[in-house]
């Protein structure tokens, strides 16, 4: 769906004399509004309970150490789905991901009990603020788990700078090519390109090796 000054572009081409101002006004009273993602994918509830930023300073020198996720949008026609990802920091590795159309819960715990169900689990599993991480069936799954949990401080994006170089990596090798005609496809199509990331990319900072080699102890990577 077109916003108020795209919508007022289209009617001027097809002959209609309109302003943005009528065209904002006629949207509203339509109930019409532009399909865009929110600026904030994970927004806090203040009710529940935040826990302290543990990572200031830490050195991360082996797997497991340290786990961590967060949440990005694809565009698909008419809309988007929401993908969540647990990765080790150490080796880069994807341990679970999950793709939704909604932002709830559940789809993030989907991917926390994928990871931890390979038997394997963290020191310390960081995430963000949102409602979906603070949420108790989210922390409480983390507490039982044995886990430490920290946070990023408020509006600290750079706190959990691995994750947001994920998605980086995702949108211009995989995403950004390609035009998912829908959730399923877009499930698919990220089912391949994680099992190539894990197993055949190359990262520069892990000395050239793949996050899957580093992750299982087959070599070793420099201190993150």
């Amino acid at each position: 769906m077109y916003g108020y000054r795209k919508m007022g572009a289209q009617l001027r081409r097809d002959g209609y004399v309109v302003n943005g101002k009528r065209v904002r006004r006629l949207m509203r009273e339509m109930g019409l509004r532009a399909i865009y993602p929110k600026r904030r994918l994970s927004v806090g509830d203040r009710r529940r309970v935040k826990y302290p930023y543990l990572l200031s300073g830490v050195a991360i020198a082996r797997p497991d150490q340290v786990w961590a996720t967060d949440i990005t949008y694809i565009r698909l026609p008419g809309g988007f789905c929401y993908l969540t990802a647990v990765m080790d920091w150490h080796s880069r590795r994807v341990l679970s991901w999950e793709a939704s159309a909604s932002l709830d819960t559940d789809f993030c715990l989907v991917a926390l009990e994928r990871a931890l169900a390979s038997g394997r689990a963290p020191e310390i599993f960081n995430t963000d603020q949102g409602s979906q991480f603070t949420s108790e069936s989210f922390t409480g799954r983390l507490r039982a788990a044995g886990v430490a949990i920290s946070m990023d401080g408020k509006g600290r994006c750079f706190d959990n700078i691995f994750t947001e170089r994920l998605w980086r990596t995702v949108k211009y090798e995989e995403v950004f090519l390609k035009e998912y005609a829908d959730l399923a496809e877009a499930r698919r199509e990220l089912g391949t390109f994680f099992a190539w990331y894990n197993g055949e990319r190359l990262h520069q900072h892990l000395g050239y090796c793949t996050p899957t080699e580093v992750y299982e102890g087959r070599v070793l990577a420099p201190a993150g």
